[in-house]
């Protein structure tokens, strides 16, 4: 089954990474740029790693792209007219058989009124409503501080079966059964939190999730709150006409991996992580294979409140309208054509065979071609991709096949170990293929061969746009079908210190968000 698995995982690269421009899926399409609260930016699921927590799968979404910590006075809150959405197919039937439904609220303290100020001198004193989230430093983590203005929080709804008219449940606090959760305040900076990071995990919950049973003396957990970027891209060059040379400035695309071009490091986005019971998420608490995606939805109708407030700025009603969604990295970014853009991030998986011909004839090889020469950077040439469609669209059959129904999808096989972070490769499943005559060719043995790795799943460590850059180019394809599959291609930028190292060890993973000051 491991060998099987491994031969799959890197098609599935193939087939999802058709092109060499990159970002995960930050601004990716024309609407989404003009709702940037509800924009996924990154979606992660992988067997957790973190010591003793076996039988569990960690589930992340992000979202708010590109957030500057100095991003005040109202730094990044959650749409609490939106909704936020992980869903998990079982089954292979495109459609999500089980869903993590996170709404959220914000409010003022005192009642709505937020915090005020007494004013002026005696006899003449006002109560004046302050312009601030906060007006002092913010240690409780249990309770909301005296001194916190803006006060988010949110519920969250285990639904089996349709997200509108499946079955809806409650998750809970383990602890007291409350169903009301605190989301944490972004990382105003060193003064207002002396520790954030001890004020954040405060918001760390063990929860109950209806219908779940997990393992003896553990419970499940959650986390919403910002978080530092994790992912790591040479933004600017990348969509510069990939203007990388290694001359003047710019990334050499045959270097070195790291070579300081991470143009995301300095940034923050807003984490949805949730701790789910393996046995969960398998159909029958017995299948392996699951796949994933996340979205966010917001009212068909609004009306722009002509004498707005802070509760009521718009007046929104009418049915729930998805407007993002994001399963594997770069798809709506680099296969999808720029006309389909918004209209994939509408669609559900079920739907995807109108976007079939974006994986059997990508485009960005081809341009990638015209942008450094036939002689230089070829494309493969073996059309149509039915080896893509297949892995990219339906999953690897006896790996993580979901089903015969054209979907993309996050897939992942829990089955297969989780690979403790000491020990992971930021390449991932590809440092267990040889590059041949007959394409990619496993061989176990290689250093680094780490087959828990990207695409079966994704971890936060893994490198998903230098894999992307191999593999596109032909890295698993035979060598007459891909003269270039054999480069040793890198985008210059660098994930942290090239390992789960750069990470947190355990739950919820990714790093403590960067302080808007020093």
């Amino acid at each position: 089954m491991q060998k099987r698995l491994l031969g799959g995982v890197l098609l599935c690269a193939a087939a999802t990474l058709p092109a060499t421009t990159h970002a995960s899926s930050h601004r990716e399409a024309p609407f989404i740029t003009e709702n940037p609260k509800v924009d996924a930016t990154d979606f992660y699921l992988f067997a957790s790693y973190e010591p003793g927590r076996a039988g569990f799968v960690t589930l992340i979404a992000n979202y708010q792209p590109l957030q500057a910590a100095y991003g005040g006075p109202n730094y990044f809150t959650m749409d609490p007219d939106a909704i936020y959405e992980i869903h998990v197919d079982n089954n292979g039937d495109a459609n999500e058989d089980l869903t993590f439904q996170f709404d959220f609220d914000s409010a003022l303290a005192a009642t709505g009124n937020g915090l005020a100020l007494m004013v002026g001198p005696n006899g003449s004193q006002r109560s004046v409503a302050v312009p601030l989230a906060n007006i002092g430093a913010i240690t409780a983590g249990a309770t909301f501080d005296a001194d916190q203005n803006v006060q988010e929080t949110y519920t969250v709804k285990v639904i089996r079966g349709d997200r509108r008219t499946g079955t809806a449940q409650d998750v809970t606090a383990a602890a007291g059964g409350g169903t009301t959760f605190m989301k944490p305040v972004d990382n105003i900076g060193t003064k207002t939190f002396p520790n954030y990071a001890q004020y954040a995990n405060a918001h760390v919950y063990n929860i109950t999730i209806p219908g779940c049973t997990p393992p003896a003396s553990t419970t499940a957990r959650m986390f919403v709150g910002q978080r530092s970027e994790a992912f790591a891209v040479n933004l600017g060059q990348i969509f510069d006409l990939v203007n990388m040379s290694g001359s003047g400035g710019t990334a050499n695309p045959l270097g070195a991996q790291d070579q300081g071009f991470n143009t995301v490091a300095g940034t923050n986005v807003t984490s949805i992580a949730i701790e789910v019971p393996s046995s969960c998420l398998g159909e029958n608490g017995a299948d392996t294979i699951i796949g994933g995606w996340t979205t966010a939805s917001v009212r068909q109708a609004r009306v722009i409140n002509p004498t707005a407030t802070y509760e009521n700025p718009a007046r929104e009603g009418g049915p729930w309208v998805q407007v993002s969604r994001l399963g594997m990295p770069l798809v709506n970014e680099v296969v999808i054509g720029l006309k389909d853009k918004d209209r994939f991030n509408s669609s559900e998986p079920s739907g995807d065979g109108q976007f079939a011909d974006y994986v059997t004839h990508p485009t960005l090889p081809e341009l990638m071609e015209i942008l450094y020469g036939a002689a230089t950077l070829p494309a493969p040439n073996n059309f149509p991709r039915t080896d893509l469609i297949a892995a990219f669209l339906t999953g690897v059959p006896g790996v993580n096949n979901t089903g015969t129904t054209l979907s993309e999808q996050l897939r992942l096989n829990f089955g297969i170990p989780a690979t403790a972070a000491a020990g992971q490769n930021t390449f991932g499943a590809a440092l267990c293929f040889d590059r041949s005559a007959a394409g990619g060719v496993l061989d176990l043995q290689n250093a680094g061969c780490d087959p828990a790795g990207y695409p079966n799943g994704r971890r936060p460590a893994d490198d998903i746009t230098d894999v992307t850059l191999r593999v596109a180019e032909g890295y698993l394809a035979p060598t007459a079908d891909a003269a270039a599959g054999g480069a040793a291609i890198v985008d210059g930028a660098f994930i942290g210190n090239a390992s789960s190292a750069a990470f947190l060890a355990g739950f919820p993973y990714l790093n403590t968000p960067r302080p808007g000051s020093p």
